[in-house]
C-alpha cells in the first residue's frame, strides 16, 4: 500500500460517520509541516499568515508551538476580531481604507497596542487621521518595501504589484513623515518577495521553464538581499527602535532567514500545503488540508460523478488554480467539463472501484481559501477525528 493509499484509508475510517462534502486537516501532517518551517527559519520567529489558515483554533495551535510568534492578517476587521479574541501581535499585511475599523482601532487602547497597520503612501496616513473620529490612541505603523526584480534597466519587472516604495530614500522619507506626525509610531518594515516565495521552481514536464524560474529567483534573492539591507539601515536611521523587519513566505523561508537584516519570517501556506506548493525544490512537505465530495453517479465504465467540486482559487485563471482529485490516486477531470458548480465527472480506472456514497478526496490550489467553502474543519489524528472546529466562515466571519 502506498503512503497516499494509507492516508485514504485513515481519512475514510475517521470520517465514515460523516456525509460529504467535508473538509479535514491532518494534524500529524500539520504539525510536521510546522516543525519543518521552524527548522528552515533557523532560529528566527515565524509570523503566521492568517489568510492561509482562516481557522482560529489552528492559529492558536501553531502559535503555541516554539518558533512561531504573531499573526500576519489580511483585513483590519479581521485584525480587530483576532485582537479581541486574545491574539496580542497582529500585523495587517495590506493597507486599509476601512474607516469604521480605523475609528475602532484609534479609540481602543487594547486594540491599538495589538494591531499594526500597513502604510506605503502619505495618503494612507491622511485617511487614517481623518477616520479617527476623535480616537486618540497611537497607531502602530509598518512600511512595505517593493521587492520586485527589475531587469533591462527597469523595462522588465518580475514580482507582485504591491508597494510603490522601492529605494532606501523613498522608505526613509515616508519614515520621517510617520515620525513627524502625531498619533503614529513606526514599528516595522515588511518586504514580501512573492516572485521567490510563491512561485514553484520545479514544474513537472516543464524543465526549461523550471530552470528559468530558478535563475530568476537566484537573481532576485541576490538583488533583494542587498537592497533590503540598505533600506533597513536607512529606516533605522530614522526609527532606531524599529521592532521588526518581516520578510519571506513559505517558499523562501531558509533564504530569507539567512539575511541579517530580517528579524522574522512570514509563512502560512506551508502548514496546509495546497497543490501550488508541490513544485518547489527548496522544501517538501505533507498535504494537510483536504476536502471530500461524495460519489452520486456512475455514468459508465471508468467514470464517476461527485457532487460539487468547482472551487477555483484566486490568481490568473488557469488549470493550476483548480483543485485536483487526490484520493484515490489516478482520477482526473473530464476535459469537457472540469470541476463543476454542482457536479464533477471524474475519469480513470479507480472510478470502477467506487460506489455510490464513497468519498473522493481533493486538494485545493491555495491554502486558506478552502475555508471560505466550509463552516467546519474535521481535525484528524491517526484514523480518528480529534476535534471539529469552525473556520472563519463557520464563526460568521467573511472578511473579503
Amino acid at each position: 500500500m502506498t503512503a497516499r493509499a494509507a492516508d485514504r484509508t485513515r481519512y475514510n475510517r475517521a470520517t465514515a460517520h460523516l456525509d460529504a462534502p467535508i473538509a479535514v486537516v491532518d494534524l500529524d501532517a500539520f504539525d510536521a509541516n510546522a516543525d519543518d518551517l521552524v527548522r528552515r527559519a533557523a532560529g528566527k520567529p515565524i509570523r503566521v499568515a492568517s489568510k492561509s489558515v482562516r481557522c482560529r483554533a489552528l492559529l492558536e495551535r501553531v502559535l503555541a508551538r516554539p518558533g512561531f510568534a504573531g499573526i500576519m492578517s489580511f483585513t483590519l476587521a479581521e485584525s480587530l476580531w483576532l485582537a479581541r479574541a486574545g491574539f496580542e501581535d497582529v500585523l495587517l499585511a495590506y493597507p486599509t481604507a476601512d474607516r469604521a475599523a480605523l475609528a475602532e482601532l484609534a479609540a481602543d487602547p487594547k486594540l491599538a497596542a495589538a494591531v499594526t497597520v500597513m502604510v506605503d503612501d502619505h495618503a494612507q496616513l491622511e485617511l487614517i487621521d481623518a477616520a479617527r473620529a476623535g480616537g486618540g490612541e497611537e497607531i502602530r505603523v509598518c512600511l512595505e518595501l517593493d521587492t520586485s526584480l527589475r531587469l533591462l534597466g527597469g523595462r522588465v519587472r518580475v514580482g507582485a504589484l504591491r508597494s510603490p516604495l522601492r529605494s532606501p530614500a523613498q522608505l526613509a522619507e515616508l519614515a520621517r513623515s510617520v515620525a513627524r506626525r502625531p498619533g503614529f509610531r513606526l514599528v516595522g518594515l515588511m518586504a514580501y518577495e512573492g516572485h521567490i516565495a510563491g512561485v514553484g521552481d520545479s514544474v513537472a514536464g516543464r524543465p526549461l521553464r523550471s530552470r528559468a524560474v530558478r535563475l530568476m529567483q537566484a537573481a532576485g534573492r541576490r538583488e533583494l538581499a542587498v537592497r533590503r539591507a540598505e533600506v533597513v539601515r536607512a529606516v533605522r536611521a530614522v526609527a532606531p527602535d524599529l521592532e521588526f523587519v518581516n520578510g519571506g513566505g513559505t517558499g523562501s523561508v531558509q533564504h530569507t532567514a539567512a539575511e541579517r537584516a530580517v528579524t522574522e519570517i512570514a509563512a502560512g501556506s506551508g502548514l496546509y500545503v495546497p497543490r501550488l506548493f508541490d513544485n518547489y525544490t527548496s522544501f517538501t512537505a505533507r498535504p494537510a488540508a483536504l476536502f471530500a465530495h461524495p460519489v452520486v453517479r456512475r455514468p459508465g465504465v471508468g467514470v464517476v460523478t461527485v457532487l460539487g467540486g468547482g472551487y477555483p482559487a484566486s490568481g490568473p485563471a488557469g488549470p493550476d488554480r483548480l483543485p485536483v482529485p487526490y484520493l484515490p490516486e489516478g482520477l482526473r477531470y473530464d476535459p469537457q467539463e472540469g470541476p463543476g458548480e454542482v457536479q464533477t465527472p471524474l475519469l480513470g480506472a479507480p472510478a470502477d472501484d467506487l460506489l455510490i456514497g464513497d468519498k473522493v478526496w481533493f486538494r485545493h490550489a491555495k491554502a486558506g481559501e478552502l475555508c471560505e467553502r466550509f463552516d467546519e474543519l474535521q481535525l484528524i489524528e491517526g484514523d480518528r477525528i480529534a476535534a471539529t472546529v469552525p473556520t472563519y466562515r463557520g464563526e460568521g466571519r467573511t472578511f473579503l
